[in-house]
This record gives structure tokens, C-alpha cells and sequence, in this order.
């Protein structure tokens, strides 16, 4: 790890970076081999992967219940988790040899975090994992579905947490109904990481309307987009 990079890890994993590069080794070690990661990721794990992830912990509440949507590799889950062991995090993956190498990391590395298959608009994962505080979602699908799969899965004000790249607002405008009829509200983009990436990770955050019992006289609250 070039010296630069080390020192911006140290920033964002803490006490806890010998965890983070242990993740490393099993992803230059095994990822591509086993189709979690491209070839040409191998030499930019920490730039484009680990600490894009770990920088959205900004956005995620003291101690929040948090579920990472179609997990895959472990991004950003299991850096989330390494950089912030306040969370109690679900790595939700419907694939079967994901869900093995989501397992063997979180045993090999020691975390305190649970691995669900299954897909998040399933009945059976809807009713162990709703009630959540926050979504992450990276690289699994565009933001109109990522509403529909993803905001049931939170209690009332939960936010949806969507990794994305520079098309982030575009794709909110384009999406934006979408989003209001699957019960988004207060929808924007925001970035993280803007003191320790080169290219801080773009994320649009989605909060869960409450339901109209709740918000008087049945009047809809005005949404941000």
C-alpha cells in the first residue's frame, strides 16, 4: 500500500485498519477468481472500493441498524463494518457463492455481522429486516428500482443509502416519481469522502415517507424532488 493511501486508511478505519487491509489481501487473493471483483480492480481496491465504502459511514446514525442490499464482495458492507463496529449490519446476497465468501470474511475477520440470502423484496426478508434504519446499496440497480426493492425494508424516516457515480442527479430527476410512489421522500445527492478521496463517493439518500396516518389531517408532506 503506497504511503498516501496508508495514511488516508488510517484516517478512515482507525484502530481498526489491520482488518481493512486484511479484506484487502482476501480480495487480491481471491476475488477475481472467484468473479467478485474485475482484474483491473486488484490495483485500485483502495481508492475505488474500500474507502468509497467506508467513507458513507458519514451519513449513518450512532449505533443504526443497517442493511447492505445485494452485498456481493463485501462493498460497502464489510468495510462499513470494519470502520464502524457501532452498526449492526446485515449482508443481504441472494447468490450462494457470495453468501460463502460474505461468511468466510466476516468469520476470517472477526465481525459482529450477520449474512442473510435472499433478495430484498422476498416476504421472508422483508419480515426479518424491516424496521432498519438505513439501506446501502452499490452497483445493484438503478434508483427506480433500488425504491421499490429497498424502502420497504425501513422504518418510517429510514434513509436509502444509494452508491452512485456522476450520473447520481440525473438519475434522481429521471426517477424521482418512481421513487415518490414507492414512498421516498426528501430524496437528494450528497457526497462522501471529500477530505480523504481523490473522487469522494456520490450517494443519493432516499428517506422512507411516513404513512399518511401519521402526518395529520391525511395531507401529504411536500417532497424535496
Amino acid at each position: 500500500m503506497a504511503a498516501d493511501v496508508e495514511a488516508r486508511a488510517e484516517r478512515v478505519f482507525g484502530d481498526h485498519l489491520d482488518r481493512a487491509v486484511a479484506f484487502a489481501g482476501l480480495l487480491t487473493e481471491h476475488g477475481v477468481e472467484r468473479g467478485l471483483i474485475g482484474p483491473r480492480e486488484v490495483d485500485r481496491l483502495w481508492e475505488r472500493h474500500l474507502l468509497n465504502s467506508a467513507v458513507v459511514a458519514e451519513v449513518l446514525p450512532q449505533g443504526a441498524r443497517v442493511v447492505d442490499v445485494g452485498s456481493g464482495a463485501g462493498l460497502p458492507g464489510v468495510p462499513l463494518a470494519i470502520a464502524r463496529p457501532d452498526l449492526r449490519l446485515t449482508l443481504l446476497e441472494p447468490m450462494a457463492r457470495r453468501v460463502a465468501w460474505l461468511t468466510e470474511v466476516v468469520d476470517a475477520l472477526g465481525l459482529s455481522v450477520e449474512v442473510v440470502r435472499g433478495r430484498a423484496e422476498e416476504g421472508p426478508v422483508l419480515e426479518r429486516l424491516s424496521g432498519s434504519d438505513a439501506v446501502t446499496a452499490r452497483a445493484v440497480a438503478p434508483l427506480e428500482r433500488l425504491a421499490r426493492w429497498c424502502l420497504p425494508l425501513l422504518r418510517p424516516g429510514g434513509v436509502l443509502v444509494a452508491l452512485k457515480g456522476e450520473s447520481a442527479e440525473e438519475e434522481l430527476r429521471r426517477d424521482a416519481e418512481a421513487v415518490r410512489r414507492a414512498g421516498g421522500t426528501r430524496s437528494r445527492v450528497t457526497s462522501c469522502g471529500d477530505d480523504v478521496l481523490e473522487v469522494p463517493t456520490t450517494v443519493v439518500l432516499v428517506e422512507r415517507d411516513e404513512p399518511a396516518s401519521h402526518r395529520g389531517g391525511g395531507q401529504r408532506r411536500r417532497k424535496d424532488r
